[in-house]
């Protein structure tokens, strides 16, 4: 088959966009040929098993499963009863951008809180944290939230640890959303215990596909208290692979060494050079009219611009709007984003903003 892309174009929309890591592909060949137990009694399913263990601490279990929408709705359908209801940010991927699949599928409420960062605490989560035995309001009995959140900011440890606390002292569980967790983990240069299973977190969803994967993410039970029927849902939820150990093996690929932390801390540079460069053109002149929204704290920066730029950027670079009203756009870097698509990104931005 001939090829149906040039390989050569890379652009700011989505860390999804990258191929898959040459290692990671390597891996899955390795792990083909001859037969293996089908669902998950394979060697690399029982072996990631093992190398999660290394990151998150003795005990925890791990369910691949095909994505991160799979991942979250499976993770918290097993985090509560049916009339159970979860608070998140307004931002939140379950909130936004999965389609409804959460309430749809999962069959809980989602109370979403509004917050100007991306990010939950304690107070904001107490603004839907009440109501447990009114039988007109479903029971709000777990907390999820995203690291690195969906505006690119980070939690630290104590603000987890908080939030965990929090929703322990009132009976509720703590759900961590990791599609970007690698790139907080190298951007807070901590292991990824340290703000998961440390922290308090009791069930996490881990993502591979955004980071190097060629499809594949993970629940991570870290609290076997928190959840139950995994073993169940994950099938009727249309998670369960057959061929589990060519998911399993991506995994291991990733988390079996360093190359899952190579891989954030580049896509975390390479923002970092985005962001920087831009701040200098606006300091020289060379960049006019452009605003940052967010802090840039992993891979992702978030910019106003003025009118009608970023049409005119997308038809070099494909990215995305975030607020389209205040003309507030997202540009991600990934783990195959070179120096080079971010020099010329950041020159055809200060062509079309001061021309």
């Amino acid at each position: 088959m001939s090829i149906q892309h040039d390989p050569a174009i890379r652009g700011f929309a989505s860390d999804n966009y990258s191929g898959v890591h040459p290692e990671v592909l390597a891996a899955i060949a390795e792990a083909n040929g001859g037969h293996q137990i089908a669902y998950g009694e394979d060697a690399y399913t029982e072996r990631l098993q093992e190398v999660f263990r290394s990151h998150f601490g003795d005990g925890v279990e791990a369910y691949p499963v095909f994505n991160g929408t799979g991942a979250n709705v499976t993770a918290l359908q097993s985090m509560l009863p049916r009339w159970g209801a979860v608070i998140a940010a307004s931002t939140a991927h379950i909130n936004v951008d999965e389609g409804g699949a959460p309430e749809r599928i999962g069959g809980f409420k989602i109370l979403a809180v509004p917050t100007d960062d991306g990010k939950l605490t304690p107070e904001l989560v107490d603004r839907e944290a009440w109501g447990w035995g009114d039988e007109h309001r479903a029971q709000p009995l777990v907390v999820s939230i995203t690291q690195s959140t969906e505006l690119g900011t980070l939690y630290t440890v104590d603000e987890i640890r908080a939030l965990a606390d929090h929703a322990h002292e009132r009976g509720m569980r703590l759900h961590l959303d990791g599609a970007r967790i690698s790139n907080a983990a190298a951007a807070l240069d901590l292991p990824l215990r340290a703000f998961t299973s440390d922290a308090g977190v009791d069930v996490l969803s881990f993502g591979g596909t955004k980071n190097g994967a060629m499809l594949g993410e993970a629940i991570v039970v870290l609290d076997p208290e928190a959840s139950t029927g995994l073993t169940y849902s994950r099938k009727f939820n249309m998670q369960l692979s057959s061929k589990m150990r060519f998911v399993s093996a991506q995994l291991i690929a990733l988390l079996d060494g360093d190359l899952w932390l190579r891989n954030a801390k580049h896509a975390n540079a390479m923002a970092q050079r985005l962001r920087g460069s831009i701040e200098a053109g606006i300091a020289d002149g060379s960049i006019s009219g452009v605003t940052f929204t967010q802090p840039t704290q992993s891979n992702g920066v978030f910019a106003a611009l003025p009118d009608g730029i970023a049409d005119s950027l997308r038809e070099s670079f494909r990215f995305y709007d975030w607020d389209a009203a205040r003309r507030e756009v997202r540009w991600m870097c990934g783990f195959d984003t070179e120096e080079s698509d971010v020099d010329a990104f950041v020159a055809e931005l200060a062509r079309l903003t001061t021309a």
